[in-house]
């Protein structure tokens, strides 16, 4: 079956403030796309490369910008809507609020058995079940129950968990060392196995003539590092989760992580702002920094990458600074963004109002200001308002159809 991503993103009663927005917006674009205008609604369908071959992954690498839109594979239909911003100016919230609606359980389709004429009688307990000892499984029974293990995990995970980022962590550099935590293999662009590296080992990488030399060993000059859900890399004494890229250019080494977004954003808002913080601001943040993230995710940088992991973008620092209560922000906001008239917003942000407005006009959101809205009672939604008036939170869906 043709798999398809459709954005659907539906207006609602927004201020027009073309001026103020004109900075942030970026429209949702790709080659091929149908757009069907229609009571201030856009449905744009798109046929979105496959990534889950390493050839089609390494392919966006060599390919020209343009060209690089939307290669979202979910699986399935996402839809975007966009849930407009009240027009009134923000009040504080009398009571805290959640986005999140737990469903109900679902009820069993079988008619309930009828009675039974003859009584019964009262059956023996059963025996408890005994647990399983995983050291006396089979190889062959670990590996089905890996498998099951990791087809809930994907059943269960937001909607963050399907869109990989490809990040610059090392920029024209002429060494680097790495480490893995588990083995793996390299890869080259046809997705061949090229070299094996052992678990928690130290490696050298430097560039050799046109390619990568690893260890003294000569590689081509793009290697990918594929690593499972539960593998981690180190480098430069840095770890990270997801997929190495090394590449060269212009003889300089450079290192990309690909990473979904939701590891992704736990990072970035664990080194952007405090754990500690009101979680109302720390949810403000969780979606200006996905928003920022997806301009970036539509119009990348460069064929290799998609943003940097600088002050100059947004601070992306690995593992190291993630934490529980700014990764409850990003999952309890998952897949929204700030929206503008069937675009995504280019939510800029900086520590304070003077910063801002010094560095963007005044045109952005201030991270101690919406930290202080946050203890005043404003919820997450009227803090966004208050930054970036005339815009909505558009929600990525995945629907299961």
């Amino acid at each position: 079956m043709q798999k398809h991503l459709v954005l659907h993103i539906a207006s609602g009663d927004m201020e027009s403030q073309e001026q103020f927005a004109a900075p942030y917006i970026t429209r949702l674009k790709a080659t091929g796309a149908d757009t069907i205008p229609s009571d201030q609604t856009e449905i744009m369908t798109i046929d979105p490369t496959s990534v889950t071959q390493t050839k089609d992954r390494l392919k966006r690498f060599t390919q020209p910008p343009y060209l690089i839109g939307a290669s979202l594979t979910i699986g399935g239909i996402i839809a975007l809507t966009l849930v407009a911003f009240a027009k009134s100016s923000p009040t504080p919230l009398q009571a805290s609020t959640s986005l999140n609606q737990i469903p109900g359980k679902l009820s069993s389709s079988l008619p309930a058995p009828a009675p039974s004429p003859i009584p019964l009688s009262t059956p023996s307990p059963s025996p408890s079940p005994q647990p399983i000892d995983p050291s006396a499984l089979t190889p062959e029974e670990r590996a089905l129950n890996e498998k099951a293990k990791q087809e809930l995990l994907q059943s269960s995970a937001p909607v963050d968990s399907f869109i990989e980022m490809k990040v610059a962590i090392a920029e024209k550099v002429l060494a680097l060392t790495v480490s893995f935590s588990t083995a793996t293999d390299a890869l080259n662009p046809e997705g061949q196995a090229i070299g094996h590296f052992a678990a928690n080992q130290s490696y050298s990488v430097e560039v050799g003539g046109d390619g990568i030399r690893i260890n003294g060993k000569a590689f081509p000059g793009i290697v990918m590092i594929s690593l499972p859900p539960d593998g981690l890399f180190t480098l430069n004494e840095r770890t990270y989760h997801g997929h190495l890229i090394l590449a060269v250019d212009g003889g300089k080494l450079w290192a990309v992580n690909q990473v979904n977004m939701r590891q992704y954003l736990h990072s970035v808002v664990g080194s952007e702002v405090s754990p500690s913080w009101d979680m109302e601001a720390l949810k403000a943040q969780a979606i200006a920094a996905r928003s920022y993230a997806l301009t970036y995710y539509y119009k990348p940088m460069s064929g290799l990458f998609d943003l940097g992991a600088t002050e100059y973008y947004q601070v992306y620092r690995g593992i190291e600074r993630e934490a529980d209560r700014t990764s409850q922000a990003v999952d309890e906001t998952s897949g929204q963004f700030v929206s503008y008239r069937g675009g995504v917003v280019e939510s800029l942000y900086a520590a304070s109002d003077d910063i801002v407005m010094e560095a963007f006009q005044g045109k952005g959101m201030s991270q101690l200001g919406a930290l202080d809205l946050a203890e005043q009672g404003y919820s997450h939604q009227q803090i966004l308002s208050r930054y970036y008036p005339g815009t909505g939170i558009g929600q990525i869906l995945m629907d299961q159809q």
